[in-house]
């Protein structure tokens, strides 16, 4: 089999070595290469095997690829790939489903305290000789959290906010689960009037692109705080501007965009108030890259054994 590496893991070479050497020894050609999307379509034209993170994979790369079999995506959502390219081909694509729980779950409750303690406005008066007379902050604890997505990432959110003493909303948007000790479930609208921080973990999909926009997010509270660390078509980023320059809302946290950063000057939340933005860094820390390696490997060796895992 020849498998192709197409970004980095994110992790030691080192690392990556002591994955690759017993797909070497059993005859495997690996190539590893770094990140060029305009290059994938030469460097997998011959692979049986392409393994990539968070890059876009083309329909047109994936067509074009006559043996490929398999992708082995690095990474928890897979709407970057052509997933109907691949299915019009026969080609399997797994996830790394899991991997990111902790980071994520722990820079939301990061996100949540950057916001509510407004500690960015705070440095800029600190670094500026000035003190923080007439800021108004806010505690977590007690509040009402609204989880959109309540997977693996949403519930150890939950279980964050949960230990500081805050009452849990949850809404999976297109489908239904019961309460649980932790999580109350209610309708997204009744989420957005009454969460005072809403945060989302849920994939996107068709029906989830645009889930909050310039018709519901004027249901949050003037109080409220937004937190998106899931896609960033999730949320309507046009609206979202205008409703923090408005202040319909208190603040917001995004970490996910319609494009992978380095973002176009046009993206309207680089002249909106209030919010702290971060170049999609919720998944990427040295404990979640480890993981997530060991979970392409062992996809892939799973998949070379007959029994793929993690299928999407």
């Amino acid at each position: 089999m020849k498998i192709v590496l197409l970004e980095s893991l994110g992790i030691s070479r080192e690392s990556l070595e002591a994955y690759l050497e017993p797909l070497k020894t059993a005859g495997h050609v690996v190539e590893c290469y770094e990140r060029n999307e305009e290059a994938n379509a030469e460097r997998i034209k011959d692979a049986d095997v392409a393994i990539v993170a968070n890059m876009p994979l083309s329909g047109e790369a994936i067509k074009s690829a006559e043996r490929l079999k398999y992708i082995d995506v690095a990474f928890t959502g897979t709407d970057h790939i052509d997933a109907a390219a691949a299915k019009e081909k026969g080609v399997l694509i797994s996830n790394a489903s899991g991997y990111a729980v902790e980071a994520v779950a722990e820079l939301t409750l990061g996100y949540a305290v950057a916001l509510t303690r407004k500690l960015f406005a705070a440095q800029e008066r600190c670094r500026n000789g000035r003190t923080a007379a007439g800021m108004d902050f806010s505690e977590i604890g007690g509040k009402t959290v609204g989880i959109i997505g309540t997977g693996s990432i949403g519930s150890r959110v939950a279980k964050l906010f949960g230990f500081l003493g805050c009452r849990i909303l949850g809404c999976n948007a297109f489908s239904r689960k019961k309460d649980t000790d932790l999580i109350h479930y209610v309708s997204l609208e009744d989420l957005l009037k009454n969460s005072d921080i809403v945060t989302l973990h849920c994939p996107l999909t068709p029906q989830s692109r645009g889930l909050l926009n310039a018709r519901n997010l004027p249901l949050l509270k003037k109080s409220a705080v937004l937190i998106n660390t899931a896609r960033g078509p999730v949320v309507d980023g046009a609206a979202l501007a205008d409703a923090l320059k408005s202040g319909a809302i208190a603040a917001a946290a995004v970490d996910v965009f319609d494009v992978e950063p380095p973002l176009p000057q046009d993206c309207p939340l680089l002249s909106a108030p209030n919010v702290l933005m971060t170049p999609h860094i919720a998944y990427n820390t040295r404990e979640a890259m480890e993981k997530r390696a060991k979970i392409v490997f062992d996809n892939l060796q799973n998949w070379l054994n007959g029994k793929p895992i993690n299928l999407v």
